[in-house]
């Protein structure tokens, strides 16, 4: 237990407080940004196919900036792409089918017509022609109500990606969304709490 300090040492520590608890308010407004990846694949489809199309898709929600960022990348398909969506909730976790929850009949600007490529896209979550109207009307009908929907089903593995073409209408490959998680090294509480030792 320390009885003595200097009066600088006391004055750096009310600083470091005072730094703590000015992160801490500000982080109270911040927005909490997840990302979520899926591997596609003809096996995961439903019923199962023998593409060797193989694909990645990662999806970031900025809940604060009711944002949605689509990154896919896409290769080996047998047919070419008629259109590409999300589709939720199923009923179990990692397996079934649902209706598409995304705009239809594809995204904007997704690549049809090939057998491999890309797609980058962010989307507006406050508009509600980011949503399949079916998916919207059967969520409450506001787009708020649709994406907490849609992100609860995600986070619940009952959300996957999908890529139609035109050898499997229903689907050549696909794969369930999940979060996608980064291991932590260090904190910087550790690094503030080490100024107190």
């Amino acid at each position: 237990m320390r009885t003595n300090s200097s009066p600088s040492q006391a004055l750096r520590r009310a600083l470091v407080v005072a730094a703590i608890l000015t992160v801490g308010l500000a982080a109270t407004g911040a927005a909490t940004v997840t990302t979520y990846v899926a591997d596609l694949s003809g096996p995961s489809e439903s019923p199962p196919n023998d593409s060797p199309g193989t694909g990645f898709a990662e999806v970031t929600h900025n809940d604060v900036a009711h944002t949605m960022y689509v990154d896919v990348v896409f290769e080996g398909l047998i047919g070419t792409v008629t259109a590409a969506h999300i589709h939720a909730p199923t009923a179990v976790p990692g397996e079934g089918t649902a209706g598409v929850a995304t705009t239809t009949p594809t995204f904007p600007g997704f690549p049809t017509g090939v057998t491999a490529g890309t797609y980058h896209a962010t989307f507006d979550l406050a508009n509600a022609s980011t949503y399949n109207p079916s998916f919207l009307n059967a969520n409450g009908g506001t787009v708020e109500a649709a994406e907490a929907a849609l992100f609860a089903s995600i986070a619940a593995g009952t959300a996957y990606f999908n890529i139609h073409t035109t050898q499997w209408t229903g689907g050549e490959i696909r794969g369930f969304l999940a979060t996608e998680t980064v291991p932590v090294t260090e904190t910087t509480w550790g690094a503030l709490k080490a100024l107190f030792d």
